[in-house]
């Protein structure tokens, strides 16, 4: 077991040692405090776009299901004839320069797995950069656009927002409540006070305190020849190898069971970078991972490789919610 997978199961589960990590916690939070009392009272350099900017993050580490959801919100604005552009940090991106916009024909070393994602399944105006807010200006520069969704932008206080969405893993929560390092918060429990709305992916109801959303499975695609199956392609009982490098691939291994499919799991570190040989698994099976992980292994996929596309269906009241946001802020703006 790695040490982020032994620090995952310690938040979530407890353990005795975490105790010793609370000093580098107070430090880590008074460091925190300091970053978002800052731009709350507006000091240092902060960008505020021409336009609404929605901020859709997490306060936990590992992944709650931000892409889906962004993949969502782009249709939504689209269904409503707005103009929307992305703009992403890039993890893992190595662009020959910043800002840089993302095409669905770049490879993943160069994008980062999740905008190149993003945009080969929307075709969305994207740009990459670790500064959201030169980000924003130069996809502003290089596009007519009404709106800009940034991903995972929560902590990124140079850029100003209009609207922030957070996501929270309906069956994790929030762990032992800590922050980092003793904890997987990112910001104290507090900070979930000033944002817009709240998220749960995975409650089967909307809450007191936020929406629900769940992810839903729609189809099998072959990395190979970009085949789109239905998922009655593979019946019950179904052994095959599962791949998921992603921020909690355990709720992935969970989908493929509750398609009554039989998955020998193979997880991997967030935004891991695959070859060949280690996705060469015995016995000979049918091999499916993420969506995330597959924008990455295309160039040496195999023919009976796929990966499971989903989509992100919000509640009917959090839409609700989201279309009364976006009249008054498109009302302001313009």
């Amino acid at each position: 077991m790695s040490l982020t997978e032994r620090l995952l199961q310690a938040w979530y589960q407890g353990h005795p040692a975490l105790l010793l990590l609370r000093p580098l916690e107070w430090l880590y939070r008074a460091v925190v405090k300091r970053k978002r009392g800052n731009f709350v009272a507006g000091r240092g350099v902060i960008y505020r776009a021409p336009v609404p900017v929605l901020v859709v993050g997490n306060i936990t580490v590992g992944g709650t299901g931000k892409t889906p959801l962004i993949l969502h919100l782009i249709e939504h604005c689209r269904a409503r004839g707005l103009r929307v552009g992305v703009v992403s940090r890039g993890y893992g991106a190595q662009p020959p320069s910043w800002p840089w916009r993302v095409r669905g024909d770049q490879s993943a070393t160069v994008a980062g797995d999740e905008p190149l994602l993003i945009v080969q399944r929307s075709g969305v105006a994207l740009m990459i950069d670790p500064n959201r807010g030169r980000a924003v200006q130069a996809l502003l520069d290089a596009e007519a656009l009404d709106l800009i969704l940034c991903d995972d932008g929560l902590q990124h206080y140079r850029l100003a927002r209009d609207l922030e969405l957070v996501l929270i893993d309906a069956a994790r929560g929030l762990g032992n409540g800590r922050c980092l390092p003793a904890g997987p918060l990112r910001e104290p429990i507090e900070r979930l006070h000033s944002v817009d709305a709240l998220l749960y992916n995975g409650a089967a109801a909307d809450r007191v305190e936020g929406y629900a959303f769940t992810l839903q499975p729609t189809a099998l695609v072959n990395l190979l020849t970009g085949e789109r199956r239905s998922l009655s392609a593979f019946p019950p009982g179904q052994a095959l190898h599962a791949v998921a490098g992603i921020g909690n691939p355990q709720r992935f291994f969970n989908t493929l069971e509750a398609l009554h499919w039989q998955p020998i799991q193979h997880a991997f570190a967030d935004h891991a970078q695959y070859s060949a040989a280690q996705l060469s698994f015995s016995p000979s099976l049918p091999l499916v991972m993420t969506e995330k992980d597959a924008v990455k292994c295309r160039a040496f996929a195999q023919s009976d490789w796929w990966y499971l596309a989903v989509d992100a269906r919000p509640s009917a009241a959090f839409s609700l919610w989201l279309d009364s946001q976006l009249d008054r802020l498109l009302a302001v703006s313009r």
